[in-house]
């Protein structure tokens, strides 16, 4: 979920460089900070923390990343913001990984609070990216798709140069695990849900890394209207690929959207994770309706 940002200045002292100079010398243009109401608590610290198996999560209080382990090299789901890459480097190494060792990222969304730090990222690990057809074309651009609910919004992020384009139902294996994408349009036309097995001894979980799935959009949005048909349809087709698939452990991009911790390991949480958002679209779609 997005929200209109805030303006943010940041100050440098001067000695005898001019302050432009010195500036354009300590700011990475890569994790400049981008700041909203909400950036606080999207980037509210938590501890790297294992999940299951080879499952960790490596990001922080409002916005979930999620590293897996594969025995050959590192995934990384997501990159939250651009100020959040080296942090999510940190937590990385703080479990005793190394961030050259990640191999992938996987995009859930072209959105600055999701795809913000890609960029840094992968100057800083030197990884491949995947993500959707139209979900690569924002990363690409670092901007709002034209038909995005939220792209009255405005404003940028750093772009990804390179995107290899994975579509739903195509896999990546690396090591001992395969990655399965699972297209969930409706958050934006882009949108990418990702599954795959986390073993414990003879244990073994399912766990979804599912995109955003709330029909939140700037206040000049309509979903009833005929432009907005093909993401009404987006969600419809999403609820069914998620309440189908299994799902023994549930992390949300944004973990609240999930549950009260960090990821739900509940017995129907990805079918609850849906009918949320069923609900809630239909309740917008009958407001515009009145």
């Amino acid at each position: 979920m997005l929200e209109k940002r805030t303006a943010l200045v940041i100050g440098f002292g001067v000695c005898a460089v001019s302050s432009g100079v010195l500036a354009q010398a300590l700011e990475d243009p890569l994790t400049k900070p981008i700041v909203t109401s909400r950036t606080a608590e999207w980037l509210a610290p938590s501890m790297p923390q294992k999940i299951f198996g080879n499952s960790y999560l490596v990001g922080f209080g409002g916005l979930s990343v999620a590293l897996i382990d594969t025995g050959e090299g590192l995934i990384l789901i997501d990159g939250a913001l651009p100020q959040a890459a080296p942090a999510i480097l940190r937590n990385a190494r703080r479990l005793g990984f190394h961030p050259r060792d990640i191999k992938y990222i996987l995009s859930t969304e072209p959105h600055f609070d999701h795809a913000g730090g890609i960029a840094a990222l992968i100057r800083d690990t030197g990884a491949t990216v995947l993500a959707s057809p139209r979900g690569a074309e924002g990363l690409r651009t670092g901007r709002h798709a034209i038909d995005d609910p939220q792209r009255s919004y405005g404003g940028s992020w750093p772009a990804v140069g390179k995107v290899r384009i994975i579509h739903g139902g195509q896999t990546l294996k690396l090591g001992n695990t395969i990655v399965t994408a699972l297209a969930t349009p409706g958050h934006t036309m882009g949108s990418m849900s990702w599954r795959w097995r986390a073993c414990e001894q003879r244990s073994c979980k399912t766990v979804v890394f599912a995109s955003s799935l709330n029909p939140v959009s700037a206040d000049d949005y309509r979903y009833t209207a005929r432009t907005s048909q093909p993401l009404v349809a987006g969600f419809r087709t999403s609820y069914a690929t998620l309440s189908q698939t299994r799902c023994d452990i549930l992390i949300s991009a944004h973990p609240d959207n999930a549950g009260t911790a960090r990821y739900n390991d509940r017995p129907g949480a990805c079918r609850a994770y849906v009918e949320r958002s069923r609900k809630t679209l239909d309740q917008r779609i009958k407001s515009e309706q009145r």
